[in-house]
């Protein structure tokens, strides 16, 4: 029994010593809690120079941590065995966390640069008077196409899709509510739809478009696209615009039936332990110049509409990306639908890929 006491002792000791050295260290190196940021987002999704230019304008020291889908940054901070201090998640998200009290009020009065932010992109129903978040980049989910691969054919709806010439010919992200609100839109019914009926309708459709599904995918849809594996690919258009840079002979329409408008913004987590500084960083990237850059960079549409000054016109004029009021109007922002209606989209779309095996 001595023996074990001891060996706890020692690894006790031995773990307080190790987690001494590494503070020591972390404030050798000017990392401390008072002036070290720790913010988590996307997979190159800022432009890292910013983050150079906001640790040396302000002297905080910035840890960058990244995530690959909502859902494991909401676990991640669920666990809070990281202090994060800004967080990038998606407006359905967002919606969630705050409904589990998982973030902090933003104080607005520090981030006068929030005047910058496009009205239309405030006070959206996920985040009423944006209490708890702040616009990031917005963007749709479209049909980036071939239109050599496809004989100069103009796509304008979803339902172009259901061709039989573009058998073997399409690409699906791998999205249940992606691909779902793809059906539900080609049948006129809403992206948030939770009417069963509507939903095995929206099912059995896309079931029919087997035939001209060449593969389901994750992030690789953007190189396959690219090097003209296939004439359509069903993507944000973010993504769409990073797979037209690579190979310009490719476009990119929002269907006329309309489509998802998406939304990722900034938070502090309640996780965090410097608010203030997290007020800092996100009141630093409402800068216009500083947002324009970073627009250039990430490729995604900006909601800062003084930052619009700053982007090369033809950047700004181009409606697949920056899309029309009317179309706009068309678009719609996926709800947090519960976890038993996401349950359902889920299976569904699980059917549909076990449909095509």
């Amino acid at each position: 029994m001595k023996h074990i006491v001891r060996f706890f002792l020692i690894i006790t000791l031995s773990s307080a010593v190790i987690l001494l050295g590494i503070s020591s260290l972390n404030k050798s190196q000017g990392y401390s809690g008072k002036n070290t940021l720790t913010v988590y987002n996307w997979g190159d999704y800022i432009d890292e120079d910013l983050i150079t230019k906001f640790e040396k304008q302000t002297g905080i020291k910035v840890i960058y941590e990244t995530f690959d889908s909502n859902e494991a940054m909401m676990t991640k901070i669920e666990q809070g065995g990281t202090n994060y201090d800004v967080a990038v998640p998606s407006e359905y998200m967002i919606d969630k966390m705050r409904q589990e009290n998982l973030l902090i009020p933003l104080d607005h009065s520090k981030l006068p640069n929030l005047k910058n932010i496009d009205s239309r992109f405030m006070d959206l129903p996920f985040d009423p008077e944006n209490k708890y978040s702040v616009p990031y980049f917005w963007g749709t989910v479209g049909i980036v196409y071939n239109p050599k691969m496809l004989h100069n054919k103009k796509i304008t709806s979803w339902n172009d899709l259901w061709d039989p010439d573009l058998k073997n010919q399409i690409l699906l992200t791998d999205g249940a509510r992606e691909i779902m609100g793809m059906g539900l839109n080609s049948l006129g019914y809403s992206l948030n739809d939770t009417n069963k009926q509507h939903l095995r309708q929206a099912k059995e459709k896309l079931d029919k478009l087997t035939p001209n599904v060449k593969a389901i995918v994750g992030d690789e849809i953007k190189m396959l696209m690219a090097n003209e594996e296939a004439a359509l690919g069903i993507v944000w258009s973010g993504d769409a615009s990073e797979i037209m840079y690579e190979n310009e002979d490719l476009d990119y329409v929002v269907p006329q039936e309309g489509s998802n408008l998406w939304f990722d913004n900034m938070v502090i987590p309640k996780t965090a332990k410097n608010i203030d500084a997290a007020h800092k960083f996100i009141n630093f990237m409402l800068d216009p110049k500083v947002a324009a850059k970073n627009t250039d960079y990430v490729g995604y549409s900006t909601p800062n509409k003084q930052a619009l000054n700053y982007l090369d016109k033809e950047v700004v004029e181009d409606e697949r990306f920056y899309p029309s009021p009317e179309l706009t109007k068309k678009l719609e922002v996926y709800e947090n639908l519960g976890k038993r209606n996401l349950a359902t989209y889920n299976e569904l779309f699980l059917q549909f890929k076990m449909h095509r095996k």
